[in-house]
């Protein structure tokens, strides 16, 4: 079973045994291809509190399961309820375990409802897996509390399938949610991506809730083994494709992250770290071994021929009828490094399913308005990302660019930013990233591809702007999160100019 966040990291950061011990028999469950479940998750309504929080939320052949968890000893004693720890204490609690999950039931329900989402069946459940048998009473069904019977991999099975089969039918004309739906509505609500720090190769945060279109491709994950997943620079593809790796090493199946820039290896070793999931360049394909999953980033810099026997080669049953997912960017990035075929594109479009990533997780209003206004690329709703306007810094002719970027650089330093934090992107370059003597790093668009810094500083601009010039800055300004900078001359300025022109004149 797939689980949001993944076991291991469930069983770093749970400081709840009997948590962890649950966690670990879904893990093993025989479960449903489509089944899934999140744990610790918050809700923001709740009749008496503030926020609600539910142990585990279990989508379960159809129905919503939300599982209250209690370990130690629990009983009633003169009307009020008390768990008992392993030293024989007794604590009060303030509710029953299995008001608490029915609270999160109706919690989750309203937040759906609100969300425009139609009736789904839910079940509100309680796990005491330390105690033999659940007490007994009239208020729930003997089926919703699970002892020590279901603490073992063929018991919980045996209890999530019950609970499911024994679910509510909907009211009489009222509107029912897709299963589809409402698992697009549930990976929406619970999945949080990360922040990668690309200079120390390390997850520092989970920064924002998953978009609309990023839950759309995970809810899609079980019922297409094949699938092309589309979106512009900033889209968040390489953190989709990490977390859908990830659910795909859960399934037991040896996976492979391929991509052209081996800089891409130290932005994806953090996120998949512990899961034996290759990481592997284009380059070295035809020398590896072969995987039942593939998952493919930048992949119009594989979309040639060559590229695709290769990857024919990688994956169990080849391409057409292998499990794989590539994510690739629809606008200018293919001319930057390695050949895009269009007939080979529309050979693979063919063979799976396609979803686009339609929101800008990345680059702020004003950058966006300049990918828009410039090169007419898609990338995505600006609405999320909040930062500072992009700076136009005019360069004097005979002006070393390289130069005036590294004095804008020491510049934004004396305000505050990090070395560390700040990139020199040269347009005209195709170098690996290095580091200038004055300790500031300088890149190329073939390098930056795919990777992000907090500030990025664009020069070298071309004086002409044919395929390759245009996806070159395409990548170059696309890649900071808080603040771009251009270097222009006023030679670079009337070449923009040209960009400006109705594509029809061009």
């Amino acid at each position: 079973m797939i689980l949001v966040p993944a076991l291991k990291d469930i069983e770093s950061l749970s400081k709840s045994s009997a948590e962890t011990r649950f966690a670990q028999l879904l893990q093993r469950t025989d479960a449903p291809d489509d089944a899934v479940a999140f744990h610790s998750v918050k809700l923001r309504s709740h009749d008496v509190k503030q926020q609600a929080e539910v142990d585990f939320v279990v989508y379960w052949r159809g129905v919503v399961i939300l599982v209250e968890v209690k370990g130690g000893g629990v009983r009633k004693y003169e009307g009020k309820w008390w768990s008992v720890d392993r030293r024989g204490d007794w604590h009060e609690l303030r509710e029953s375990p299995m008001e608490q999950a029915r609270g999160g039931m109706y919690a989750l329900k309203d937040i759906l409802r609100q969300d425009g989402l139609g009736w789904f069946p839910a079940e509100a459940v309680v796990f005491t897996p330390d105690i033999e048998a659940p007490p007994t009473n009239l208020e729930w069904q003997a089926s919703h509390w699970w002892a020590q019977d279901a603490a073992t991999v063929e018991g919980l099975t045996a209890a999530l399938d019950r609970v499911a089969a024994e679910g509510r039918p909907a009211p009489p004309r009222v509107p029912v949610a897709g299963a589809r739906q409402l698992r697009d509505r549930l990976y929406g609500q619970f999945t949080r991506m990360p922040v990668v720090d690309i200079h120390r190769g390390a997850v520092l945060e989970e920064q924002v809730v998953a978009t609309k279109g990023q839950a759309r491709v995970l809810a899609g994950l079980a019922d297409n083994p094949r699938l092309l997943v589309y979106g512009g620079a900033g889209t968040g593809k390489s953190l989709i494709l990490a977390e859908a790796a990830r659910q795909e090493a859960q399934r037991g199946r040896s996976v492979l992250i391929t991509y052209r820039s081996p800089e891409l290896t130290r932005f994806f070793r953090p996120l998949v770290e512990g899961f034996g999931i290759d990481l592997t360049p284009f380059s070295d394909l035809a020398q590896g071994r072969s995987y039942e999953a593939i998952f493919v980033d930048e992949a119009q810099d594989l979309m040639n021929a060559q590229g695709m026997d290769a990857f024919d080669k990688a994956v169990e049953g080849g391409r057409a009828h292998g499990r794989w997912r590539m994510f690739l960017d629809p606008n200018n990035q293919a001319h930057v490094d390695g050949e895009f075929d269009p007939e080979v594109h529309e050979l693979v479009r063919s063979e799976g399913a396609s979803f686009t990533l339609g929101t800008n997780v990345r680059n702020t209003k004003a950058i966006v308005h300049v990918v828009q206004e410039y090169l007419r690329a898609d990338v995505g709703d600006p609405g999320i990302v909040a930062g500072e306007a992009v700076e136009w810094l005019s360069l004097d002719d005979g002006t070393d660019p390289v130069a005036a970027a590294e004095a804008k650089a020491l510049d934004l330093c004396s305000q505050g930013a990090r070395k560390e934090q700040i990139w020199i992107l040269d347009v005209s370059s195709a170098e690996a990233p290095f580091a200038s003597p004055k300790g500031l790093t300088l890149t190329s668009p073939r390098f930056a591809k795919g990777l992000e810094a907090e500030h990025v500083i664009v020069c070298g601009l071309p004086g002409v702007y044919d395929d390759r010039a245009t996806a070159a800055f395409y990548v170059g300004v696309t890649r900071a999160r808080v603040a771009l900078h251009i270097l222009a001359s006023k030679a670079d300025r009337r070449a923009l100019k040209g960009l400006l022109k109705p594509l029809e004149q061009r």
